[in-house]
C-alpha cells in the first residue's frame, strides 16, 4: 500500500467557537478545484482537470490553510478542544481536494508537466507542513490542552486526537530551538526533493533500461503472443526488427520463469538489477548516500540515534531492537529453506546434464520445473482459469459479500483519467451507498510499479465525508479482445490491495487524522494480509476459478496441486524479502558520521552480516530502486509487512476457529478493525479484537521456518 506522500493537518474552512471568516479564495472560478466537485462524495472531475489547474490550486490551497493556521494560532479566546484541535482538523479544505488528485495522477497516469510540479512542489509542501508543525503559537496551545486533557471531559476519539496532535508536533520538532527549526527546515525541503528526484529516476529508469534483444531465438520458450508484444513495443520505440520487454519494479522479472535461453536470462536480470546504479541521468546511487545521511542527521538534530529509531517509536514495533530481533530469527531459518530448495533445482540442472552452478537467473526457469516434478503441474496450467473479471467479480468481491453482505455495481458514469480505469458502488446489505471504489488494473509507461490502495477522498463524520478509495495494480494489458490472465501472484496482489481498500470503504471515524489507513505503518498491512487468506478459501477459489473459455471450473487434480504446493518455494520467498527489509534497516540505522562511499559495497556486507548473502537469492529490491525504502512512505519501515503479516497469521487462526467466511466473523473484524482506522493504540485494537496478543506460531508455519 502506498499513503499519500505527506500527512498534512487536513480539512475544511469554517471553524467552530472561532471568530473568524474563511478567507475568500483567489482561484479562479474556472479552475476545477476552486469548488468542491459537485460529482457523488466529491468524486473529481477528471474530464475537466488540466495539468494547468494544479498550479494554481496548491498556491492557493497553501496560502488558504496557512491564514486558516495563523487565525487558530492567534486567536485571543483561551485554547479549547474546540477552536484549536477540531478547527485544525477543518482547516485546509481546498489542499485536501487538490493534493490527493495531484498524486494520484503522478502515481498512475504522469506526464513531463506533472512531473515538473511534482519536483517543485516537493520542497514547498514540506515548508509548507513545517510552518504549521513549527509555529510555536499553535504549539503553545496544543500543549496547553495536552496538559489538563483528562479534565476535559472528551469523548475516547477526541482525547485520542489531542494526544496525537501534541505527539505529532513533537516529534515534527516543536520543542526544538528557532536556530535548530531552521535547521529542520532546511532537511525538510532538501529531503523532500531527493524523494521525488529518487522517484521520478526509477520511473525513467524502468523505461530507459528495458531489455533489448535481436532476434526472436534469444526469446525463446515465451509465448508468441508476448514475443509479437515485445516487437511491437520495440516498434514503438523505434527499434523496428528488434524485440523490447519491459522491466517492473522487483528485481526478479517474470519472463525468468519461461526464457529456455540461459544467456538471455543472465542478461534480463543484470539489466534489471543495474538499475539505477549504471550512469546517466536517472542513477540513483549519489540520491540513496545524500538520503541515507540527512535522514541520519534530520533524525539525531530531534534527539534520535538514527532515521529508523525515529522512525519505530511512531509504530507497533517501537524501537530498533525489536525490528532486528524479527529479522535474525527468521534469516536463518529462511536461508536454510533456500538452500533446500537451491539443491533441488541443482538436482534438476545436473539431470539435464547443465554443468553449471544455479545462479539467481535461474531460479524461476528452474523451480518451475521442480514444482512440475514435485506436484506435476507448471503454474502457467493455472492462468487460464485466473481471468480477471472473474477473480475480481466472482473472487475478491464474492468473498466481500460473504463477510459483509456489501454488494458492487459498475457504473459507467463518472469521469477517469484513462479509459481502463474502473468505477463501482458499493452498498451495504440495506441498499445504503457505502462507497466509490477506483480500479486501476493495468501497467502503463507512465505509471509507477507495484500495486498500491490510496483515498481520492477520505471519510470523517466532522466533515461529511464518504470514501473514494481507488485501487492500482500493474497486470499487463493484453491485445485488444484477448483476457487478461492473472499469475497466483497477480491473483494475490489483487486481494492484498482489495483488503486494503475495505480499511477505507468500513472506515467511521469522526476526524480527518484518523480516517482508514491512517495507523502505524506496520499494522496498516493488517487488513490486506488478512484478505489474502480468502484467495484460497475453498469456497472463493471454487466461485472464480473457472477456465476463461469454456467456463469449467478448474479441476479437482490441479486444485489439490495448487493447494498442497502453497508453501513452495517459501525459503526464496522469505529470503528475498528478508534481505530487502535488513538492506532498508542497515541504510536507516545508521548515524550521519557512519554514510558509506559506495552503495553496492554496503549492501554486500550489510547481507553478509545478516547471514542473507546466498548469491542465488538476491535482495527483492536494491538500493537504486528500493522506492519503498528511498521515496518516501516505508522508509525503516519495509520490515512491516512481515512484522504485519505475525497479525495477520494470528486473525487467519481467530477466522478459522470462529467459522471462516461468514458474516458474524466478518462483522467482528470490520467493526473492531477495519471501522476503526487511527482512532486508538494499534496494539489495543489487535488484542481487542482477538482477545490477546499475537503469537507468532501461525507464521513460522505458514512460511515453514517452524
Amino acid at each position: 500500500m502506498n499513503r499519500p506522500r505527506m500527512l498534512l493537518i487536513a480539512a475544511a474552512v469554517a471553524m467552530a467557537n472561532l471568530a473568524y471568516a474563511a478567507p475568500a479564495s483567489q482561484l479562479d472560478a474556472s479552475n476545477p478545484f476552486a469548488k468542491p466537485s459537485t460529482l457523488q462524495y466529491g468524486y473529481p472531475a477528471f474530464d475537466k482537470i488540466k495539468n494547468e489547474h494544479f498550479a494554481p490550486a496548491f498556491a492557493e490551497a497553501m496560502r488558504q490553510q496557512a491564514l486558516e493556521v495563523e487565525a487558530i494560532a492567534n486567536n485571543k479566546a483561551a485554547p479549547t478542544f474546540e477552536n484549536t484541535i477540531v478547527a485544525m482538523e477543518r482547516s485546509g479544505q481546498l489542499l485536501s481536494r487538490v493534493s490527493p488528485v495531484f498524486y494520484t495522477l503522478v502515481g498512475s497516469y504522469t506526464n513531463d508537466t506533472l512531473q515538473a510540479l511534482d519536483k517543485e512542489l516537493a520542497p514547498k509542501m514540506a515548508a509548507h507542513g513545517d510552518a504549521i508543525r513549527l509555529n510555536p503559537k499553535l504549539f503553545q496551545r496544543i500543549q496547553t490542552l495536552y496538559a489538563k486533557r483528562d479534565k476535559l471531559g472528551l469523548d475516547a476519539e477526541s482525547k485520542y486526537l489531542l494526544e496525537r496532535y501534541h505527539k505529532d508536533f513533537v516529534r515534527a520538532g516543536a520543542k526544538l530551538s528557532n536556530a535548530d527549526k531552521q535547521k529542520l527546515r532546511e532537511y525538510n525541503a532538501k529531503l523532500a526533493a531527493l524523494q521525488t528526484q529518487f522517484s521520478q529516476n526509477v520511473l525513467k529508469e524502468v523505461n530507459a533500461s528495458a531489455f533489448v534483444v535481436d532476434t526472436r531465438e534469444e526469446l525463446a520458450g515465451l509465448p508468441e503472443k508476448v514475443i509479437d508484444a515485445a516487437a511491437a513495443e520495440a516498434k514503438k520505440r523505434g527499434l523496428d526488427g528488434k524485440f523490447v520487454i519491459p522491466v517492473v519494479n522487483t528485481t526478479q522479472q517474470g519472463p525468468l520463469s519461461m526464457l529456455t535461453n540461459r544467456a538471455t536470462r543472465e542478461k534480463l536480470l543484470s539489466v534489471s538489477m543495474a538499475r539505477g546504479s549504471r550512469g546517466g541521468e536517472f542513477d540513483n546511487r549519489e540520491a540513496v548516500l545524500q538520503l541515507a545521511k540527512l535522514r541520519a542527521e534530520r533524525a539525531e538534530l530531534l534527539g534520535y540515534a538514527s532515521h529508523a529509531a525515529y522512525s519505530l517509536e511512531d509504530q507497533t514495533a517501537k524501537n530498533t531492537t525489536a525490528v532486528n530481533k524479527l529479522l535474525s530469527d527468521l534469516a536463518t531459518p529462511a536461508v536454510r529453506n533456500a538452500k533446500k530448495e537451491a539443491a533441488e533445482i541443482q538436482q534438476v540442472i545436473d539431470a539435464e546434464k547443465g554443468n553449471f552452478k544455479v545462479a539467481a537467473y535461474d531460479w524461476n526457469f528452474y523451480s518451475d520445473k521442480v514444482r512440475a516434478a514435485k506436484y506435476a503441474f507448471d503454474a502457467n496450467q493455472l492462468k487460464p482459469y485466473f481471468e480477471l473479471n472473474r477473480v475480481l467479480e466472482d473472487g475478491a468481491f464474492f468473498a466481500a459479500t460473504k463477510l459483509w453482505g456489501i454488494t458492487f455495481k459498475e457504473r459507467k458514469d463518472l469521469p477517469t483519467y484513462d479509459a481502463d480505469v474502473r468505477v463501482y458502488d458499493i452498498f451495504e446489505e440495506n441498499g445504503e451507498h457505502l462507497a466509490i471504489f477506483v480500479l486501476d488494473p493495468y501497467a502503463r509507461p507512465n505509471k509507477r510499479g507495484g500495486a498500491w490502495m490510496s483515498s481520492l477522498v477520505s471519510q470523517s463524520t466532522l466533515l461529511d465525508k464518504k470514501p473514494v478509495i481507488t485501487n492500482n495494480l500493474n497486470l499487463v494489458k493484453p491485445a485488444p479482445g484477448e483476457p487478461t490472465l492473472l499469475s497466483w501472484d497477480e491473483v494475490r496482489t489483487t486481494f492484498h490491495e482489495l483488503g486494503h481498500g475495505t480499511h477505507g470503504w468500513f472506515s467511521k471515524v469522526k476526524y480527518p487524522r484518523f480516517s482508514g489507513t491512517s495507523v502505524p505503518r506496520d499494522y496498516v498491512e493488517l487488513p490486506s494480509q488478512v484478505y489474502e487468506m480468502w484467495m484460497a478459501w475453498p469456497e472463493v477459489l471454487a466461485n472464480y476459478a473457472k477456465h476463461y473459455q469454456t467456463g469449467e471450473p478448474m479441476p479437482s487434480a490441479l486444485l489439490d496441486k495448487l493447494q498442497a504446493s502453497q508453501r513452495f518455494n517459501e525459503g526464496y520467498r522469505t529470503t528475498e524479502y528478508l534481505a530487502a527489509a535488513v538492506i532498508d534497516q542497515r541504510w536507516h540505522q545508521l548515524g550521519s558520521k557512519a554514510i558509506p562511499a559506495d552503495v553496492k559495497s554496503f549492501e554486500e556486507q550489510a547481507l553478509r552480516d545478516a547471514g542473507l548473502d546466498f548469491a542465488p537469492v538476491p535482495p527483492r529490491y536494491s538500493s537504486t530502486y528500493f522506492s519503498h525504502a528511498f521515496s518516501g512512505g516505508y522508509s525503516a519501515g519495509y520490515y512491516s509487512y512481515l512484522w504485519a503479516e505475525r497479525l495477520d497469521a494470528d486473525a487467519g487462526e481467530w477466522f478459522k476457529e470462529n467459522g471462516g467466511l461468514n458474516r458474524k466473523a466478518g462483522e467482528r473484524f470490520r467493526q473492531m478493525v477495519l471501522s476503526k482506522g487511527g482512532t486508538m493504540d494499534a496494539v489495543q485494537m489487535y488484542r481487542n479484537f482477538r482477545g490477546r496478543d499475537p503469537v507468532i506460531e501461525p507464521l513460522l508455519e505458514r512460511r515453514g521456518l517452524n
